[in-house]
């Protein structure tokens, strides 16, 4: 068992920046892909962000390339999102999750399928 706990979120004007953690529990954080989704209010789960085991691959969303970074420390069994430059549209609330399927890691979080969920931070940008 994993357990994900999010802190991080906040209220921030426009232009503004914010860090998100991700602390895990267990001692099998580094078997897994660590990545982000967000949801706002009325639309669907998106992806944002993933990283792999290893920490040497990432992949991000076009809507948040360039403005975000995703890191994990291993020996923390923690997993960070960097959010620069925010948007008003980058308002939702924030979910860590986890997975072992790196390939299908984005379909697998946008049907609720990752092995483990976080149980999300608001992040809520001004204009």
């Amino acid at each position: 068992q994993v357990q994900l706990v999010e802190s991080g979120g906040g209220l921030v004007q426009a232009g503004g920046s914010l860090r998100l953690s991700c602390a895990a529990s267990g001692r099998t954080f580094s078997s897994y892909h660590m990545g982000w989704f967000r949801q706002a209010l009325g639309k669907e789960r998106e992806f944002v962000a993933v990283i792999s085991r290893s920490g040497l691959s990432t992949s991000y969303a076009d809507s948040v390339k360039g403005r975000f970074t995703i890191s994990r420390d291993n020996a923390k069994n923690t997993v960070y999102l960097q959010m620069n430059s925010l948007k008003p549209e980058d308002t939702a609330v924030y979910y860590c999750n986890a997975d072992r399927d790196y390939v299908n890691y984005i379909i697998r979080g946008q049907r609720g399928q990752s092995d483990y969920w976080g149980q999300g931070t608001q992040v809520t940008v001004s204009s």
